[in-house]
């Protein structure tokens, strides 16, 4: 008896069906990841455009054993009201001040400087975050 020939001849017959199916799978993922990426985009342009208001500290300096002044820059909507948590942090990282600051004002821009009362000597300040209120209530 002779040989028997087990597949087709390569290239004779089109594509085999594990090439389909990776064809298949390269689309399904294209699709998918594109999807993935729309919502990453979708969720980060959600939360920028909530921010109605946000800060940085411009810079800080260690006035006493027991304060900072900071300078803050916070930008924020025309009306907008809310406030900035800044706190300061001792050599070993600890927490050793901290205070809110209220933006009711009506500007859209503004430049601050700002006293934190520590419990012992600070190293360091930053901005912990910043909250805007809905508005008047009642």
């Amino acid at each position: 008896m002779g040989a028997v020939r087990e597949g087709l001849p390569e290239g004779r017959y089109g594509r085999s069906a594990d090439e389909r199916a990776d064809r298949k799978l390269k689309i399904i993922g294209a699709v998918l990841g594109a999807g993935f990426l729309a919502m990453i985009a979708w969720f980060g342009y959600d939360y920028v455009s909530g921010q109605r208001i946000s800060a940085e500290v411009i810079k800080f300096d260690v006035t006493a054993e027991d304060r900072v002044q900071v300078h803050l820059e916070v930008r924020k909507e025309a009306g907008a009201q809310g406030y900035c948590t800044l706190r300061s942090r001792a050599e070993d990282g600890s927490e050793v001040g901290r205070r809110d600051v209220r933006f009711d004002m009506r500007e859209t821009r503004v430049d601050q400087v700002v006293t934190v009362r520590t419990t012992a000597k600070a190293t360091s300040a930053e901005l912990a975050g910043c909250t805007a209120d809905d508005g008047p209530k009642g």
